[in-house]
């Protein structure tokens, strides 16, 4: 029995509570590690030769707080890090590896283990591993399945698989944590997958010294925050190759290794502009073109090597390399080898011609040195004076423009490009060439005006190129050698035979001719049904510079690109003026029919101003544009009629028409056609809120069409190339039949004469706005392409180009979508599921989706140059819609002509309709006839001119 004076109170013992919970705490604390854990860490003990090393990998319990095992680290019971770095191991690791599954991080430096890499599979937790320089022999195909986590991965130096070679498995696109992945020297062949470009990420990626082929994706434009790519010195029989373009769009990158390789075109403007780049070495490739001088400008760079390329015109001195044997430049066909010495000006002109032609080798491997008069080929020079006088390039295949830097050779007298495939235009510049007696550019892709040239001398041949305007009368074009012979070649042999000649004289006079009823024929419409408008006039002022204000001007004639005017009269009330074929309202009548411009007449507001609706007396509808102060603040009359001249030379059925403007103090009135079925941006993103059908994709694919169609017009159709910089959604208005018309001109720039870009003051909207515009404000045809693309997104998506309510990764459409259109092309679905959902999916819809798809990413490519003109777009449209053929009703214009007949069939709709079908009948045949005997016409033009065109 217990003696009771021997009992244990907790009176007498108040520490025994707390003793027994530190007991039950250090049970807790050092239970024994998992089985599974240890029996991999004892089969890689097994694999070890030299386990001495490992001397204390003893007991059962590697995460033993008191005899824990050398190299393990543990969080409880579970292995979580192997960190074996500078060992001194030798062995191999144990298939089992991966049932690690809480392991974290592996790091095998200074070892050296060899036979075949476990799998990594299921690894979910794991982080880091650093596997470089050791000697595994082969990878497992499974082994980057599951790695979520994995964030660095080293690999460097090992052979694996280096009998047959390996890829990157598409297990490694779901790596999206992953920021450093280094492969150098690991036998990878094949091409550089485009997923990588998905793993936006991606810090540093080292692929050097293996066998790849191909070309650096495009989706490598994603990689935004690379700081390093390596890809040199590939050991296969084909090397990477392609251009480097991609480079320029990788804001971070600070080392760029890409030596040694088979690398062509042009080194990239933007690369220079790189605010990190130290580290760049471009040598021993096929690299054309200039050092651009975006890197003389570089305050970061220190090594730069481009040697043993193919680079032309001056090297630039690079203020930050201050060591000479960091800049590396030999084995090029520069002009001078003085650092920022300047070429000769022949030089430096026939050296611009060779960027337009994007510089074909035939060219760059003889035109080196700073004397074109030294065997350069198709160069010939007047060898008293030693200047150009004859450049012939015939049938050499160049692609491209002409420069207008050949303006530049004074002494040029024959110009023969004939028989290659040159776009774009030719140039003012050439006008001013007093001595040039020949050109000749036939057979090829040029379009547009033909300049006028004064001489009488000159001979142009312009044959062969369906879309180039006819020479303008009076130009000097296409005039014959002084004894009569067109000649472009001395021969004295007439380029067209007589026959020929005959059947474009009657081709010619038939088309006036149907030209002249067609008009005749809307006169009588419009008589029986033309709209009368009841206007209000105001008697016109003079103002103190002669200008005259407080009326509107009906720009429907339009002379020598000016709108014409009325000459100054005194209007009664009421009055109906109709003075040469223009309107003349008050700009108080503009006040009346829109309620003196009040809120509830507003149909949209831009960065340009507010839109309102006004309805005249008859009915007729009108848009009213009222410029902001802001905007018309600097302008004066004659700049603001100037801008407004350039305007009105627009007109095509997919541009909404400016039909007049007003002037009166510093209000600056817009007047345009009314478009009842609002903008596209509400059809798209407010259809719900605004109580609409949402848009069917045959609709869509036609309003697609639409917009691409005027815009096309705009860049090369017009009477000049026009750029307009802001095409959005809330800019595309749709009519009646739905059928989109481009709007807002007041960002429309015309491109100055002989160039194909401009710099100028950035404008347009976020989201829509081209990378190299937003970065430098030079503006091309390219810009609009960009914004265009973006749109064909929003149509496919249903999505803003800018929308805050998405994630930051999927904010930007562009960013987020073109990933998805290149995962496309393993998989369909991956790009199927992100499309609008009221969008119906089936076997029709679902290939042109596709097409369009894949039209977006080009048209939003990150280098101007790789993307395509509206024409390509609108023939990739053109022939969906033709193929898919919407079920959309296509109303005739206003004035009874539907553009898309030809013209023999608008003329037997005309006889149909006035009762009279056998007026024309024969010469309605004869006109059908006659245009068979001329060249064929694009099919373009049949659908992109309307009868204001003039043409």
């Amino acid at each position: 029995m217990w003696d009771s004076s021997r009992r244990l109170s907790s009176a007498s013992a108040p520490w025994l509570p707390a003793v027994i919970f530190l007991v039950l705490i250090s049970s807790s604390s050092h239970a024994a590690t998992d089985p599974a854990d240890v029996a991999v860490l004892k089969a890689l003990l097994a694999g070890v030769s030299n386990s001495e090393k490992l001397s204390d990998w003893t007991g059962l319990d590697p995460c033993s707080a008191s005899a824990g095992w050398s190299y393990v680290k543990c969080d409880g019971n579970r292995v979580v890090g192997l960190q074996f770095q500078d060992a001194g191991l030798i062995g191999t690791l144990p298939s089992t590896l991966n049932t690690l599954t809480n392991l974290q991080n592996i790091a095998l430096q200074g070892n050296h283990f060899t036979g075949a890499l476990p799998s990594f599979s299921g690894l979910s937790m794991l982080t880091t591993a650093y596997l470089g320089s050791q000697q595994f022999t082969s990878i497992p195909a499974d082994f980057f399945k599951g790695l979520t986590s994995l964030s660095v991965l080293n690999l460097d130096d090992n052979p694996l698989n280096a009998s047959t070679g390996w890829s990157l498995p598409d297990d490694l696109a779901s790596l999206t944590s992953l920021t450093v992945l280094y492969l150098t020297n690991t036998s990878l062949a094949g091409g550089i997958p485009s997923f990588l470009g998905n793993l936006t990420s991606l810090q540093e990626l080292r692929l050097s010294y293996n066998k790849l082929s191909g070309s650096i994706p495009d989706s490598f434009s994603y990689l935004a925050q690379l700081t390093r790519l390596e890809l040199n010195n590939q050991d296969s029989v084909t090397p990477l190759a392609g251009d480097i373009i991609v480079t320029g769009s990788m804001p971070s990158i600070k080392t760029l290794w890409l030596q040694v390789n088979g690398f062509s075109g042009i080194i990239p403007t933007d690369l220079g502009s790189a605010v990190s780049l130290t580290d760049c070495r471009l040598n021993d490739n096929e690299l054309v073109g200039f050092i651009p001088s975006t890197f003389a400008s570089s305050t970061s760079l220190q090594y730069l090597s481009v040697q043993n390329n193919k680079l032309v015109g001056p090297i630039p001195e690079i203020s930050s390399i201050t060591n000479s044997s960091s800049y590396r430049f030999s084995g090029n066909n520069f002009c001078v080898a003085q650092l920022g010495a300047s070429c000769a000006v022949q030089v430096t002109a026939l050296l611009f011609f060779l960027e337009g032609v994007n510089f074909p080798v035939i060219l760059v491997d003889s035109w080196v040195g700073n004397d074109p008069c030294a065997s350069w080929k198709g160069i010939t020079c007047d060898p008293s004076q030693k200047n150009v006088i004859v450049i012939n390039l015939q049938k050499l295949q160049l692609t491209g423009t002409i420069s207008p830097y050949l303006g530049n050779l004074m002494s040029l007298s024959k110009l023969i490009l004939s028989g290659n495939n040159l776009t774009g235009t030719i140039p003012q510049s050439l006008t001013g060439l007093k001595s040039l007696v020949l050109i000749d550019v036939s057979n090829n892709n040029l379009y547009g005006p033909v300049p006028a040239f004064n001489s009488s001398q000159l001979q142009l041949n312009t044959t062969g190129n369906a879309n180039i305007n006819s020479p303008i009368p009076g130009s000097g074009g296409s005039r014959s050698s002084p004894s009569g012979a067109p000649s472009t070649t001395g021969d004295n042999k007439s380029s067209l035979v007589p026959g020929a000649i005959v059947g474009i004289v009657v081709g010619a006079c038939a088309l006036i001719l149907a030209s002249i009823i067609i008009g005749v024929l809307i006169y009588r419409r419009r008589g029986k049904f033309g709209r009368h408008t009841k206007l209000d006039a105001l008697p016109t002022t003079q103002t103190g510079n002669g200008v005259e204000t407080g009326k509107v001007s009906i720009t429907s004639n339009v002379a020598n690109g000016m709108p014409k005017t009325n000459n100054a009269v005194v209007l009664s009330e009421n009055a109906q003026v109709l003075d040469d074929g223009n309107l003349v309202i008050s700009s108080e009548l503009l006040r009346n029919v829109t309620n003196d411009f009040c809120e509830q007449n507003v149909l949209g507001k831009g960065g340009f101003g507010v839109v309102y609706k006004g309805e005249l007396d008859d009915g007729t509808k009108i848009a009213v544009k009222r410029m902001t102060a802001s905007t018309v603040s600097n302008k004066g009359v004659n700049e603001f009629q100037a801008e407004i001249a350039v305007l009105t030379k627009v007109r095509h059925r997919h541009l909404v028409a400016l039909l007049g403007y007003c002037i009166e103090g510093s209000e600056r009135l817009l007047v345009y056609e009314y478009m009842p079925n609002g903008t596209l941006s509400q059809h798209l993103f407010e259809w719900k809120k605004l109580n609409l059908s949402p848009l069917s994709w045959e609709r869509r694919l036609s309003i697609a069409l639409d917009m691409g169609r005027g815009v096309e017009y705009l860049h090369g159709l017009a009477q000049k190339s026009f750029i307009h910089r802001d095409l959005k959604p809330s800019n595309v208005l749709l009519g009646d039949d739905y059928r989109a018309k481009v709007s807002d001109f007041g960002l429309v720039k015309l491109a100055p004469d002989g160039k194909t870009s401009m710099e100028t003051r950035l404008a347009g909207t976020f989201g829509y706005l081209a990378p190299e515009y937003a970065a430098t404000g030079r503006v091309t045809t390219k810009v609009d392409v960009y914004s265009f693309g973006v749109m064909l997104m929003e149509l496919l998506t249903g999505r803003k180009a800018l929308d805050d309510t998405q994630p930051d990764q999927s904010m930007h459409l562009v960013t987020w979508f073109r990933p998805l259109i290149i995962a496309s092309k393993e998989s369909k679905d991956s790009l199927f599921k992100f499309i609008d959902p009221v969008i119906e999916l089936n076997e029709d819809t679902s290939h042109s989706i596709l097409v369009v798809a894949e039209l977006a990413g080009h048209c939003t490519a990150r280098e101007a140059q790789n993307r395509p003109d509206m024409s390509h777009a609108v023939n990739v449209l053109s022939a969906l819609v033709e193929q898919w053929k919407p079920n959309v009703d296509v109303a005739e214009d206003d004035e009874g002509i539907d553009l898309e007949l030809t013209l023999p069939q608008a003329l037997k709709r005309w006889q149909a309709f006035e009762g009279d079908s056998g007026t024309f009948c024969g010469f309605a045949a004869q006109t059908s006839a006659s245009v068979t005997s001329m060249p064929s016409r694009p099919s373009v033009l049949a659908e992109s001119f309307t009868p204001s065109d003039g043409r």
